[in-house]
């Protein structure tokens, strides 16, 4: 029924054949005793310790519960392995109940913030897995949800890939196999905006370029995150320099009592890890991850990743280490880096077939990423309910391209394109939060960033090499803002904030009102709304690229750019059906303007940019560009419990935009509709073991495209597309199904997990591209990946 799934099935048999052996290892171990659930309880407006909540085990069978110490921290011991419920409640504040996965390899360590009330009569419960449709941050009154670790890990197809995850949400369209590239709601991808620890960071993937967002491979480890925010709309002051959305994320600490470590093999690589105490006594941490990838052995294998004979290697690192002290705060240091490189050779693949670059000629491709950050934080936590937060880092991106034209007769290389392009920013974030009272609460902060830079790229052009950019050089970015949250009462929340930007390269600036309300009728029903704008920088390549006007004479036609802009306004009703049920309805306008087009009349507009692997190289811009977004968009998600969850979304959406020549247009991302359905099922066998199957299907609007002219292409002898008609077609509907089968064993102190994640079971031949091929005369068309399988294993001990 599917091509080579006999052939793939028999390969990665023998690794599952394994099962029944480390099953029956494990089990030799049968005497559980149960595991350690600890932590600290918080404040969640001024981080302050609360000593003397209550943290009680609702579903055991025996009575389990503990009170805080002075320092808000708390621990259950011998707690049953499986998924547990445990409620936290302390006088004047919001009761929680919080569900986690107990396994016999590892520790649960939770950090738990309680909001105060602002009346001290009826109990408003809180249950944290009803309330992943909120986010941490508590400025944030719409569009907004948060993420855990195990969703990453969880959903079928996502491939523990924060990226990848998100695309299942509403409003955020992943039709993509090749890229994990987040398009909310019509939007480049180049509008999002990733933080980590509260830094804003470079594109976090491998092979991705300079100003994009997305990549194949993920950089980002998730084992390594707490539970993190994403933002699609009006998102809070604190957040600028984007206009699509934004990744929150945050580092867990390790764990400061016992050494754990991780191993696991999978698509993402071979991985190691370890966290434990550095000073027990202290309360001093690491965390440490490293991975290598391991595609060489899925390629012997014979599976294919449509790179033909290429194979790409890449490796990254992840860490972060929590030093609390007494009297002089917290200090931690963190940081992600990669690399990775590949090899696309012509002179390697089938002569018959279009050339890897879509040229006249056969050519060689060199390419080499690279990206990393680090940096420190501290916290200090004052005690009259106020915190200051400062963090200090260096991040940077790197490319290293080469392009070789080959000789049609010898195959002997010569020189075509190259790229040797590197950004590095230094950035401090500073952020004080003041809990007025119960009804207010101030926050500001300012972000100043120092980009240094090379961009030094060329490319072949009539027998001579075209600069394309040749600069080295540096630039500021600056940036404020304060907020304030006000609450009525307990169920009407108002959130207001001014964001500032300021680019020092050609002194353009914005202020940006950015305004939330959140009210709840009663606990089942509550409308909220958001209005903001918001700005963003060009991508820092562009305001460097030359245009030539005159014999070795260049000058920046782009470097006067101002900064793009985007007014949104977004309405929201939340209806819980039951207390694990809920639907959603979000409906939305985005209107941009600003957006940089060519001067002559054409249809580009720089909006349409960051869904490929690298940017293009147009000159001459100006900010005369507009487009709007405008959508609906249905969440109906069951949380999981009783064994089991589902959640559907639905985006129904126009996104439209103008180039010089005034024609109104789609965007290459007006997709139009996106459907998901997800579930899972969980069954508990042999007391504490669990098997699990994951479900996945993606129905979206095909991708949009530019049509070829035909008669241009076949004079020039290589693919030429129809600027008068951009993004007028639309390739068939995307139709994606994955499905995600898991085992995991929990011996004594150790726990393994097996899991084989099936990608597009169908089969089904999604289109990514048309190219016109030179050797046949004929339009090709090259579809997206196909039935994968992926294996993967994970031991905890």
């Amino acid at each position: 029924m599917f091509p080579m799934l006999n052939d793939y099935l028999k390969r990665i048999l023998l690794v599952f054949l394994l099962i029944p052996v480390f099953g029956t290892q494990a089990n030799l171990f049968a005497q559980h005793q149960g595991q350690t659930i600890r932590g600290i309880i918080v404040d969640k407006q001024t981080k302050q310790p609360l000593p003397g909540a209550s943290v009680v085990m609702l579903d055991s069978v025996n009575f389990l519960g503990t009170v805080t110490n002075n320092l808000g921290q708390f621990r259950l011991a011998k707690v049953p392995l499986g998924r547990r419920i445990i409620k936290v409640s302390y006088v004047g504040y919001t009761e929680s109940t919080y569900t986690v996965i107990v396994t016999s390899g590892k520790e649960v360590v939770l950090e738990i913030a309680l909001e105060e009330k602002v009346y001290n009569g009826n109990e408003i419960v809180v249950t944290a897995e009803r309330q992943k449709d909120k986010a941490i941050n508590q400025m944030a009154s719409v569009s907004a949800r948060s993420f855990t670790f195990e969703e990453t890990s969880r959903y079928a197809g996502s491939l523990n890939d924060v990226a990848r995850m998100a695309a299942n949400f509403a409003g955020v369209s992943g039709a993509n196999d090749g890229r994990n590239d987040v398009i909310i709601r019509g939007n480049s991808p180049t509008g999002v905006l990733w933080r980590l620890n509260g830094i804003d960071i470079p594109n976090p993937n491998h092979f991705g370029s300079l100003g994009s967002t997305g990549g194949p491979i993920s950089i980002l480890n998730n084992n390594h995150l707490a539970q993190s925010d994403f933002f699609t709309s009006a998102f809070p002051a604190e957040y600028g320099n984007a206009l699509a959305g934004a990744f929150d994320l945050q580092l867990r600490p390790g764990n400061n009592e016992h050494h754990e470590f991780l191993g696991q093999v999978g698509f993402n690589g071979l991985e190691v890890g370890a966290e434990g105490p550095v000073n027990s006594k202290t309360g001093a941490s690491y965390l440490i991850n490293y991975r290598y990838s391991t595609l060489g052995i899925f390629k012997s294998m014979g599976i294919n990743f449509g790179t033909g004979a290429a194979v790409p290697q890449y490796q990254d690192i992840n860490y972060h280490f929590n030093f609390p002290t007494k009297k002089a705060g917290r200090f931690s240091f963190f940081g992600i880096a990669g690399k990775a490189y590949v090899e696309l050779l012509d002179s390697e693949k089938d002569t018959t077939k279009n050339n890897l670059f879509d040229s006249e000629e056969p050519q060689n491709g060199y390419f080499g990423n690279s990206m990393g950050v680090t940096g420190v934080q501290h916290l200090y936590i004052f005690k009259n309910n106020m915190y200051l937060k400062t963090t200090m880092a260096v991040s940077g991106i790197s490319q290293d391209w080469k392009i070789d034209s080959l000789g049609a007769d010898d195959y002997k290389p010569y020189p075509f394109y190259r790229n040797n392009s590197y950004s590095i920013r230094s950035t401090l974030n500073t952020q004080f939060q003041k809990k007025i009272n119960t009804r207010n609460v101030f926050k500001a902060g300012i972000i100043l960033e120092q980009y240094n830079f090379q961009f030094a790229d060329s490319v072949l052009d009539n027998d001579e090499f075209r600069i394309i950019s040749k600069s080295k050089g540096g630039m500021q970015v600056y940036q404020a803002y304060v907020q304030w949250q006000h609450k009525f009462s307990d169920r009407s929340t108002l959130n207001a904030g001014v964001h500032s930007l300021l680019l020092g390269l050609n002194k353009t600036y914005s202020i940006e009102p950015r305004l939330g309300y959140r009210f709840e009728f009663n606990p089942r029903h509550a409308i909220s709304f958001g209005a903001a704008l918001h700005t963003q920088m060009q991508p820092v390549y562009f305001y460097f690229i030359e245009t030539r006007t005159g014999l070795n004479q260049f000058t920046q036609t782009n470097r006067n750019l101002s900064l793009t802009k985007s007014a949104q306004a977004v309405v929201a009703y939340d209806f819980k059906f039951r207390k694990d049920f809920r639907i959603k309805l979000e409906t939305y306008y985005q209107h941009l303007f600003d957006i940089p087009v060519e001067k002559r009349s054409t249809s580009y507009s720089l909006i349409n940019e960051g869904a490929d692997f690298a940017l293009s190289t147009r000159d001459s811009l100006e900010n005369n560009g507009t487009a709007n977004n405008k959508g609906l968009e249905i969440t109906i998600e069951k949380f999981y419990s009783h064994g089991y969850y589902f959640l559907f979304t639905s985006s129904l959406f126009q996104s439209l935009y103008k180039g010089s020549d005034k024609v109104t247009r789609n965007t290459a991302f007006n997709g139009q509709y996106i459907f998901n359905a997800l579930a899972g099922k969980e069954w508990t066998i042999k007391k504490d073991n669990v098997i699990s199957i994951n479900f996945r299907s993606t129905f979206a609007g095909g991708k949009r495209y530019t049509p070829i002219d035909l008669q241009r292409t076949i004079i020039e002898q290589e693919t030429v597309l129809d600027p008068t008609r951009a993004y007028s077609a639309q390739y068939k509907n995307y139709f994606r199904t994955d499905v995600k089968f898991s085992y995991r064993i929990n011996g004594k102190k150790v726990t393994q997990e097996f899991s084989l994640d099936i990608n597009n079971v169908f089969n089904i031949k999604n289109i990514w591209q048309q190219q016109y091929n030179p050797k046949s005369g004929k339009i090709v068309t090259e579809y997206q990946v196909g039935f994968f399988p992926i294996p993967l294993y994970r031991i905890y001990f």
